[in-house]
């Protein structure tokens, strides 16, 4: 159990009034949560401060060699008031395995928990009740030695700021564009591709700027060795329905393995509905839509909950799903989903987690 030390701010910032704007990731809450490692002692040293700016020397080895984690996790208003967490546990477990890819010292699982239900129990006036709205939660963890030299770091820094937020996509509900990359890769197996790291996304910018200049939304990634295999949306896992069976890609050391990506396949199943783990190539994509097979696509994860796709872009190819509208798969996974996260159905599969 850690004994957290609080330091309450003596000047809180104006929140957020209901019917806000709020964007994704633009406004920060009062406080942070930060813990200390130091190899010899371990973990240490977990607080609560007003959020403020880290100092940090121009040698600290994260910003040169990259050794970092991060998460990302939401809190939930429920009618009752209640703040709930959605499967925190998934994200505590995924963290250590990050850390264990990076060479990151591994973090007690309750230690992460507990810290995580302190910090959104000191911001709690924070958590937005509009319709759509969430407190978003960043724990990230970052090597702190000031050396110039690739090797694991001695000493690290676990942190946790939290966001209230909107709506991910501006565009809410409606279908985004996806454009398939031809020409860059994300991952390999036996890289990082299965883990939570800011390198996964540095070298994604490039293809999502392209996507961007384009009128497209997303990137999503083919396998980075034959090039033909469809793996993950840059921000997102992937989903399709063929002739009736919900596809993904399987799990296979490149691809990021999702909370959400896990709760559609548990719900789905609980439906009746087939789920396919598996590889899917390109061109059975191409053969699904020119046979009028490919029903729906859309993505998953924790900052858009269900993302429907109405446009995939291959190379010339441009593939319109069904109608380009919200499919009644995604809209009822997204329906579902989001009342367990806000309490306003019961949760038969026992996901939620209150703050108290």
């Amino acid at each position: 159990m850690l004994d957290i030390q609080i330091n309450r701010t003596t000047a809180p910032k104006q929140k957020p009034t209901p019917g806000s704007a709020l964007g994704f990731g633009h406004i920060f809450t009062d406080h942070m949560f930060l813990m200390s490692y130091t190899e010899g002692q371990g973990w240490h040293d977990p607080r609560i401060e007003p959020f403020s700016n880290l100092s940090l020397s121009p040698a600290t080895m994260v910003f040169h060699y990259g050794q970092a984690m991060f998460e990302g996790m939401k809190a939930y208003r429920a009618p009752d008031g209640r703040a709930l967490l959605f499967r925190p546990d998934m994200n505590a477990k995924r963290a250590n395995v990050s850390n264990k890819r990076l060479c990151i010292p591994r973090l007690p699982e309750e230690d992460f928990l507990q810290a995580v239900k302190a910090i959104v129990k000191v911001e709690e006036g924070w958590i937005p009740s509009d319709p759509g709205t969430s407190l978003y939660i960043r724990p990230f963890i970052i090597a702190t030695d000031a050396f110039l030299g690739v090797a694991p770091s001695k000493t690290y820094l676990f942190i946790i700021i939290l966001s209230p937020v909107g709506a991910y996509y501006a565009s809410g509900m409606s279908p985004v564009g996806i454009w398939i990359e031809d020409e860059y890769v994300r991952a390999v197996r036996g890289g990082m591709g299965f883990i939570k790291t800011g390198g996964n996304y540095a070298c994604s910018l490039i293809a999502q700027v392209k996507a961007h200049d384009a009128g497209y939304s997303q990137v999503l990634w083919l396998d980075g060795i034959e090039r033909k295999y469809i793996e993950e949306v840059g921000a997102m896992n992937i989903f399709f329905i063929i002739n009736g069976v919900l596809v993904t890609p399987e799990l296979n050391g490149s691809i990021l393995p999702g909370v959400t990506r896990d709760s559609v396949i548990k719900m789905c199943a609980s439906w009746g509905i087939p789920v396919q783990e598996r590889r899917i190539s390109v061109e059975e994509l191409l053969e699904a839509q020119r046979s009028d097979a490919l029903e729906e696509v859309f993505g998953t994860g924790t900052a858009a909950v269900i993302s429907p796709v109405g446009r995939l872009r291959y190379q010339d190819h441009v593939m319109t799903i069904s109608t380009g509208e919200t499919g009644p798969l995604s809209q009822k996974l997204y329906d579902s989903l989001t009342a367990i996260q806000w309490g306003q159905i019961e949760d038969s599969f026992g996901w939620t987690v209150e703050v108290k």
